[in-house]
């Protein structure tokens, strides 16, 4: 956005509590601040609030590159490369950052309470696609036809998915019957640095939750390490 600097109403400043974006609970919340709050930004940011257990859900940007900042807290972000197919995912503390490349499917999930985060951006409106979204507006009969499974089991499955869901697990999510999997233990091996093993983050080269879809519902932030 073009601002004019010369103006003698120029603003530069702003709160970034004041809006917010989502609000899952009173301690699992995202505030912004973007061009409407304040027009010379060139860029924006959401500050991310969460509570250990506590996601930001799977989900795309198809605009924009993100930059993820540990504040305070601790926290495993995941994102998908579609160039080497492979599942990257490291584990952060405070001053520790993740990138989140422009059309690559990512999430986050916080280890501990009272972790705060803030979630950058390139440009100063973020196109957002929730992965929420994309599983309950496709037709059964199209997963069906594009993956062979059950249509009806598909319908079954995400059928609880009835808005957008952007910190998860619902709020609701213990009084729904969910059966329990048991959860296979991934095998990975972190790359080592030496004489660097305690300042990098951890990468594991394949999914640390297992196959097991029902991990996002009884995260244990302590099952891999």
């Amino acid at each position: 956005m073009n601002v004019d600097l010369t103006s003698p109403s120029l603003n530069l400043s702003a709160d970034s509590n004041e809006v917010v974006n989502y609000r899952r609970d009173p301690k699992n919340y995202i505030t912004q601040l973007f061009a409407a709050q304040l027009p010379a930004v060139g860029t924006g940011f959401f500050n991310v609030y969460m509570s250990q257990g506590i996601m930001i859900n799977p989900h795309w940007h198809t605009n924009v590159d993100e930059l993820i900042v540990v504040i305070t807290g601790e926290v495993m972000t995941s994102v998908f490369n579609p160039f080497t197919q492979q599942l990257m995912t490291y584990r952060l503390k405070p001053g520790q950052v993740s990138k989140f490349p422009k059309g690559w499917f990512h999430w986050l999930v916080s280890l501990t309470d009272n972790t705060f985060i803030m979630a950058i951006f390139d440009q100063p409106t973020p196109d957002i696609v929730y992965a929420s979204d994309f599983l309950r507006f496709t037709p059964k009969e199209i997963m069906n036809r594009a993956y062979c499974v059950n249509p009806e089991e598909y319908a079954k499955t995400v059928a609880p998915i009835t808005q957008s869901v952007i910190l998860g697990p619902p709020v609701d999510c213990q009084s729904r019957d969910i059966p329990s999997v048991p959860v296979q233990q991934p095998q990975y091996a972190p790359p080592v640095y030496p004489g660097l093993e305690s300042e990098q983050p951890m990468f594991i080269s394949q999914d640390p939750f297992g196959p097991d879809p029902s991990y996002r519902y009884r995260f244990d932030p302590n099952r891999f390490w």
